[in-house]
């Protein structure tokens, strides 16, 4: 018996919900069962009596703690409830719902444990060419920190295995889309995309109110994430750079000291000794960094395995 359970996070979404929860597919192949689990993220209208009302499974949260929360608390709900693949998609109805079946097949074949549905972004009429822009600029600078060749990242739309659910921890309180890359490649899980097709737009987006704003978060958290899972690499590259800084100094204080001006030109060696006192410092940090990492792998070793032994039970 294989279970897929298809997660929407939701927050006050009583005009659209019903349009997604109706569009959902009742049968998929290869799967024998189908749970639709709505993460009511402490909604103020009628959304949860909706979700119920049409058949899916409301997990309450209250009150409102976000998005990458509400992703993170139904991973856990639908490993609790035994589901062997797990699809998150948007209650705004933005991705076509015919397509699940495209990105769960990989999962069900083990070619893939993490599935990204990558919209055509230069064809969606409602995004303006600024937002195409950083869209597609986003996931190339996404693509290069994570290692992976996933055309969409900030794409929701996605089909995870019950391994990769388990492994995957979330930390930012914005969104999940740019982290579960990272950690994904980290821990080894293999990711690929398949284009996916969206539907009209019903409402603007809430999670990007101001391009730029988005940006900078989504920079922010890519960042954050590859110190937490790449630590010796993300210091050791500064290091390296303030290192190079410094001996180019040095021989820029060494070309003019032969040509009888060293005197004036000292500020270069006390800028060369700083640069590489940073670039020593950085080292050591990446090594203590790379420890730590080694720390880290070992207590998600336990907690995978303590995850394993609680969901298999139930």
């Amino acid at each position: 018996m294989t279970k897929l359970i298809i997660q929407i996070p939701c927050y006050n979404e009583e005009e659209t919900l019903p349009v997604t929860l109706r569009a959902l597919p009742k049968t998929v192949d290869g799967i024998d069962e189908i749970e639709v689990l709505v993460i009511n993220d402490g909604s103020t209208d009628n959304s949860a009596n909706i979700a119920d009302n049409l058949g899916a499974t409301v997990l309450d949260i209250k009150p409102n703690k976000g998005l990458a929360n509400a992703f993170k608390n139904g991973l856990n709900e639908a490993l609790k409830r035994g589901a062997d693949i797990i699809v998150n998609t948007d209650a705004d109805n933005q991705y076509c719902a015919d397509d699940i079946e495209k990105i769960v097949k990989p999962v069900l074949e083990g070619k893939a444990d993490i599935v990204v549905g990558a919209r055509d972004i230069l064809s969606i009429k409602e995004f303006s060419l600024l937002k195409k822009f950083f869209q597609k600029t986003g996931s190339a600078v996404l693509r290069l920190f994570s290692s992976t060749s996933v055309e969409d990242a900030p794409s929701g739309f996605r089909a995870f295995s019950k391994e990769a659910a388990m492994k995957i921890n979330i930390f930012d309180n914005y969104t999940y889309t740019m982290e579960t890359l990272l950690q994904a490649n980290a821990k080894g899980l293999k990711i690929i995309s398949v284009p996916v097709r969206v539907n009209k737009k019903l409402r603007e987006s809430r999670l990007v109110n101001n391009i730029f704003d988005y940006m900078y978060k989504s920079m922010k958290t890519t960042i954050r994430m590859f110190i937490v899972y790449r630590p010796f690499r993300f210091f050791i590259t500064l290091a390296w750079l303030l290192a190079l800084i410094g001996i180019i100094l040095i021989l820029r204080f060494l070309y003019y000291f032969m040509q009888g001006f060293g005197n004036g030109h000292i500020q270069s060696l006390i800028f060369a000794a700083i640069f590489l006192v940073s670039s020593v410092q950085l080292g050591v940090i990446a090594i203590v960094g790379d420890l730590l990492s080694i720390n880290r792998k070992l207590a998600e070793d336990i907690q995978i395995r303590l995850k394993a032994l609680e969901y298999n039970k139930k």
